[in-house]
């Protein structure tokens, strides 16, 4: 996946990451991520690393490491599906880069702002597509669910799903630009 920079245009100027913006040039921004996480998607798959990279290069905080870490995420977990959609997972760790608990600071309680914020995520995500993880997804997008691990399945399931995966990363990215 191409690194592009580590900041958005709005109307030809650009705008570094961390820089707090108006609620319009938020707005604006958000709809860029859709669009770049959405393509992402199509063309290279990975739904958290799509939604990590595009937060990344939109309005920072998020480490190449990290990006790197969501791997796994992808297809409910290794590719499992039984586990949280991976837009989502994406999603809430681009939440938590942003306010969670640092390691120097374990000790000092939960950190429940960030949880707040997950439960947020989670729940408007819930309420847009009908489940979270990626099984209930499957099957709300194509009615039926797919075993990731075979080449048949899998291909058929690509084919079935259309553009909603890619969607459902965009959406979760917009969101994500929205509340950080």
């Amino acid at each position: 996946m191409p690194q592009l920079h580590h900041f958005a245009e709005i109307d030809g100027s650009s705008i570094p990451a961390g820089v707090v913006m108006d609620k319009e040039k938020r707005a604006q921004l958000a709809e860029q991520a859709y669009a770049k996480a959405t393509q992402y998607e199509l063309d290279y798959g990975c739904c958290p690393q799509c939604v990590l990279a595009t937060v990344q290069e939109t309005i920072g905080i998020i480490s190449d490491e990290t990006i790197k870490a969501s791997h796994g995420l992808s297809g409910g977990g290794g590719l499992m599906g039984q586990g949280a959609c991976g837009a989502l997972t994406g999603g809430l760790m681009a939440l938590s880069a942003k306010r969670g608990r640092d390691r120097d600071k374990l000790d000092r309680g939960r950190g429940i702002g960030n949880f707040r914020k997950g439960r947020e995520l989670v729940e408007r995500f819930r309420e847009e597509f009908g489940g979270i993880t990626c099984e209930e997804l499957q099957q709300r997008f194509t009615g039926r669910t797919y075993d990731l691990w075979d080449a048949t399945e899998y291909k058929a399931f690509a084919d079935a799903r259309g553009e909603q995966c890619a969607r459902a990363t965009g959406v979760v990215t917009k969101w994500v630009v929205e509340m950080i």
